[in-house]
């Protein structure tokens, strides 16, 4: 991380927080990915891939008024299960507690049961946006149908149909965000694109893969440490654990002889050495932590702590 100072910043220089939340599976990594243009959220098709609150850091300058946005993207607002859950959920909440402008993501497919997001939005008193996503999955009368809905339901400021996989309307979001951002010097360093170091960012692109791969509660009950990451001058070594809860399913995780640890492994070596531009040797171990989903010290060590 870049400790230098921020300092000497113009008066109607513009910077905020801004909170990208929902249902699981809406999208919220797709979007967040498109508004800071790099990719830094870990996106599957399943639910609840995203467990932790990560920050986006977009710099620029908009009709001749420099700004930070500092987006987050959160995880999907569920009714806790575990103590990871709440862990989660404690994200989400402090993430709304510093939000300058919230964007609240729906779906074209959601069935109307968006209540326990509703509720959360309903004590803030920030902007909200709520984007209707997936709309190139829908027919024109599917949308204005889905906007005349939440027209009535829900007091938001703005309601934008989105396609966060095609990008479209993301410009308008971008626009909608920072007209009601407000001005204040820029929370971090011009040059940082995130406040997550590399070691989490490996861990969630094994635990992407890990998503990709496997099937019912395997991926669930998995996560990623990186116990060493070594940036050499010409390769990057890392050594991972992944933990499960049960023997059965490190069983599971490593495969006959072997045969889907190693799959997995040269998915994530290959999604590595793309984001980090540089040649990648990893190792990684399957190790078996009984109920690590509900132990507050273990969720302590995997950083499910705000």
């Amino acid at each position: 991380m870049n400790t230098e100072t921020i300092e000497n910043f113009p008066a109607d220089h513009k910077a905020g927080f801004v909170s990208i939340v929902g249902k699981p599976n809406v999208g919220k990594s797709t979007l967040m990915n498109q508004l800071v243009g790099e990719r830094l959220s870990i996106i599957t098709s399943k639910a609840q891939t995203t467990r932790h609150r990560i920050m986006g850091i977009l710099n620029g300058n908009h009709n001749g008024q420099d700004f930070q946005l500092v987006y987050s993207d959160t995880p999907g607002i569920i009714k806790p299960l575990y103590k990871l859950h709440e862990s989660m959920m404690s994200f989400v909440r402090g993430s709304l507690e510093d939000a300058d402008v919230v964007l609240f993501v729906t779906d074209i497919f959601e069935q109307y049961d968006e209540n326990d997001v509703i509720e959360r939005l309903q004590k803030s008193d920030v902007p909200i946006l709520l984007l209707i996503n997936k709309i190139d999955q829908a027919t024109q009368e599917q949308v204005e149908e889905k906007m005349a809905y939440w027209q009535t339901r829900f007091n938001a400021q703005e309601i934008i149909p989105i396609s966060a996989l095609n990008g479209f309307n993301v410009e308008r979001v971008f626009e909608g965000v920072i007209g009601r951002l407000p001005q204040h010097p820029p929370y971090f360093p011009k040059d940082e694109l995130t406040d997550k170091p590399e070691r989490f960012f490996a861990s969630e692109i094994i635990r992407e893969k890990i998503f990709l791969n496997y099937k019912k509660e395997v991926p669930y009950s998995s996560e990623v440490i990186v116990t060493s990451f070594k940036d050499k001058e010409d390769i990057i070594v890392i050594q991972a654990e992944i933990l499960v809860e049960r023997a059965t399913q490190r069983a599971i995780l490593l495969g006959e002889g072997g045969r889907m640890i190693k799959k997995t492994g040269i998915m994530a070596r290959e999604e590595l050495e793309r984001f980090f531009g540089k040649k990648v040797f990893l190792e990684q171990f399957v190790k078996v932590e009984p109920d690590w989903r509900q132990k507050e010290r273990m969720l302590k060590r995997l950083g499910y702590d705000e």
